[in-house]
């Protein structure tokens, strides 16, 4: 292990023991209790609402009794992500942790630090008596990374304090003090199958290898979308040769840029060399469209005798499948023109499935502009009405707009560069903050979001820089004394 900073190596330890606890989300009974145990074994007042958030309170160090009460908040969730060849169970494998260097990351799988981070950290700050600080709330929140669920059904009043640090940024050095809103929605088309007749054989054709990613953070990297992908490789193909669909599958989290996806289909016997053909050659420029984001892009194409049904959607359904496919957007759609290199607005194309005969699409709008974040909606929902189907959009949750004009910002942008010698960047990010809904539920909240350095969550690549892990423990020590 790398970092000679020891309050580095008890944060390690603790993450260690998150770790071994499963925690997707919606799935976080088992973390929730280990938390709630560990409080109650330690003395400190605790309580759970009925959707799961946890508060957990510090008393004040002597001295600071009459100081106001400081919010230190994160998720208990992760996102569950792993490469097609892992046999890890998330529902009860402990993550496989490799420390590399200066870098930890998990074996094959999402590590898990956005959020376990957080509750490590708190846990450390709760157990050192050397410490000054105010009285201490920690709000550990449910299913942050499936739609921010356990957040919106805080009810008022949960927290007393009204000066908020949130633990789940993930660069060091940078304070977070804006982000999007964001919506999902559910688009379905129902479809029909038919009888195929006996000159199809089945086939998979795979789309794999893309680095996937954030889709908050990494959506302006232009990284390969394995569905998208996967819908222009089918339309190049059903341009010469008259395949038919049995199914198609890709994605998971709808914050997660998909980076697997797969289509059975039925080829005509007589057209099965072509097919071979228009996919090698499509793979060619795939590469060379995506060189320098997913270098390993690959397609593959082998014979699929699991699924000779013997029945298909018809050569018209398909074609529609794919066309909708290519017309709902991804990526980003408009920049901000305010703020230099921010994503203003844009769309994950998170999932697509065939279920009780039913196509199944899962898209993620961002914006920090409300009208727009609608706008773009109405858009992705308008695209398979014209298809014949329907859709379905969620509440939401709102942008967390910034306040430049924060005492905690300025206290803290102080303190960091008296500690560390240079200025903190101060940034609006794109991904989605709990911080948002926290302050339209407590107004008068005063908030900042800071976090260690963290590499490529929501994909298997997730690592954590463990060098800038006892930096913002520093700084929280050096904040929290001054909050008096």
């Amino acid at each position: 292990m790398n970092g000679k900073h020891e309050k580095t190596k008890d944060i390690l330890k603790w993450f260690e023991e998150v770790t071994k606890i499963p925690r997707c989300s919606k799935h976080e009974e088992k973390i929730c209790q280990w938390l709630m145990n560990w409080a109650q074994e330690n003395g400190f007042d605790t309580k759970m609402d009925n959707t799961g958030n946890i508060l957990i309170k510090i008393p004040a160090s002597s001295g600071y009794e009459n100081s106001p009460v400081v919010v230190i908040q994160g998720h208990v969730d992760m996102v569950c992500e792993k490469t097609p060849d892992s046999t890890h169970d998330f529902s009860k494998d402990p993550i496989k942790l490799i420390y590399d260097g200066d870098w930890l990351t998990a074996d094959k799988t999402t590590l898990g630090a956005d959020n376990g981070i957080a509750i490590a950290m708190a846990i450390v700050l709760a157990l050192d008596k050397e410490l000054a600080h105010p009285p201490l709330e920690f709000l550990f929140t449910v299913d942050e990374e499936t739609g921010l669920t356990g957040v919106n059904a805080l009810e008022p009043g949960f927290i007393e304090g009204k000066i908020l640090i949130n633990v789940d940024s993930e660069d060091e050095g940078y304070f977070t003090v804006g982000c999007a809103g964001g919506m999902n929605t559910y688009l379905s088309l129902p479809l029909h199958f038919e009888e195929v007749s006996a000159d199809f054989i089945p086939y998979k054709l795979k789309a794999g290898g893309m680095k996937g990613g954030h889709s908050g953070i990494d959506i302006n990297a232009e990284k390969a979308n394995a569905i998208k992908i996967l819908g222009r490789t089918l339309f190049s193909i059903k341009k010469e040769v008259d395949i038919k669909l049995i199914d198609i599958k890709g994605g998971s989290a709808h914050n997660a840029i998909p980076r697997d996806a797969e289509a059975h289909l039925y080829i005509p016997r007589d057209g099965i060399q072509r097919v071979t053909e228009l996919i090698n050659q499509f793979e060619n420029t795939l590469k060379v469209e995506f060189n320098n984001t997913d270098p390993d892009i690959q397609l593959s194409l082998q014979e699929d005798k699991e699924n000779d049904h013997g029945q298909a959607l018809s050569s018209e359904e398909t074609q529609k499948i794919v066309e909708l496919i290519l017309a709902v957007p991804h990526g980003v759609d408009a920049m901000s023109v305010d703020i230099e290199n921010l994503v203003e607005t844009s769309n994950n194309f998170a999932n697509i499935k065939i279920e009780e005969n039913t196509l199944k699409i899962l898209t993620s709008q961002r914006s920090s502009i409300v009208s727009r974040l609608e706008a773009l909606t109405e858009r992705i929902e308008s695209v398979v009405r014209i298809a014949g189907g329907s859709a379905q959009s969620g509440d939401g949750y709102p942008p967390w707009q910034p306040n430049m004009d924060s005492p905690l910002l300025k206290m803290s942008t102080e303190l960091y560069e008296k500690t560390f010698n240079k200025k903190p960047v101060v940034e609006v990010i794109h991904a989605g903050l709990e911080c948002g809904i926290i302050g339209e539920k407590n107004p008068g909240m005063d908030m900042i979001s800071i976090g260690p350095t963290l590499k490529y969550p929501h994909s298997p690549d997730e690592k954590i820089h463990i060098g800038t892990i006892g930096k913002v423990w520093d700084f929280l020590v050096v904040l929290l004394k001054e909050l008096k």
